[in-house]
């Protein structure tokens, strides 16, 4: 068993929750509300911003230059694919330029990105891959997942989401951040894997975390006086 079977079998129970997740099951129906998806790509788009990070931190930490290339390529597809796709729907749920710049993150967004960065820039490649993989690896299983939902991938809303997140190009990436997590665990200690393990199921939890932040339109509960 690879190291990514032994995560997907101990975890699975906190795995499978980010699939089965209102937001997740209703997007794939047709059914999530318009404004709970617009308040995902707002968030989601300012997550990106700070997830391309992590593979311009994985070009510094990589020692040969083909895995140097690969978080390269994976920076360009976010800055470009992905977040290009937020821009797109941006326009068509008439979200401006000017409020997704100047958008506040909400409590998830900014406690899981920040929880990615600390780990990326305080430890080695191995636990950075850790950090960035249940991202990637959900979304392509989720978007595998909804591919399969009749009329899914042609919804007027949702579908261009799923198409991308089902895409050959995407899996490829994520079967890529897979078997490097893979190679990256290889010859580890006991004491080691156990540290990637506990950054994994963190991610895999604000992954969760961050679809339920959507579904809720959850932002501060506490105000703040001027």
């Amino acid at each position: 068993m690879s190291f990514t079977q032994h995560l997907i079998h101990k975890y699975q129970e906190a795995w499978r929750q980010t699939q089965q997740h209102p937001f997740v099951q209703e997007l794939g129906a047709g059914t999530l509300d318009r404004s709970k998806f617009r308040f995902y790509m707002v968030q989601d788009y300012l997550y990106l911003i700070d997830y391309a990070k992590l593979f311009a931190l994985g070009a510094v930490k990589a020692t040969d230059l083909k895995t140097m290339s690969e978080f390269a390529a994976l920076l360009h597809a976010i800055l470009h694919e992905e977040m290009g796709l937020h821009r797109s729907y941006a326009a068509q749920f008439g979200i401006s330029e000017k409020e997704l710049e100047q958008a506040e993150p909400s409590p998830i967004t900014l406690a899981y990105s920040h929880y990615m960065l600390h780990v990326a820039q305080n430890g080695a490649l191995a636990e950075l891959t850790a950090a960035l993989l249940p991202c990637m690896w959900s979304y392509w299983e989720i978007g595998c997942m909804l591919k399969q939902i009749p009329g899914a991938a042609e919804h007027v809303d949702y579908g261009e989401w799923v198409r991308m997140y089902s895409s050959e190009e995407f899996g490829a990436l994520a079967q890529w951040c897979i078997g490097l997590m893979d190679r990256l665990a290889e010859g580890k200690s006991g004491e080691d894997l156990a540290r990637l393990e506990t950054i994994f199921v963190t991610t895999t939890r604000y992954e969760t975390m961050f679809w339920e932040m959507a579904y809720q339109e959850q932002m501060w509960q506490v105000g703040v006086s001027e």
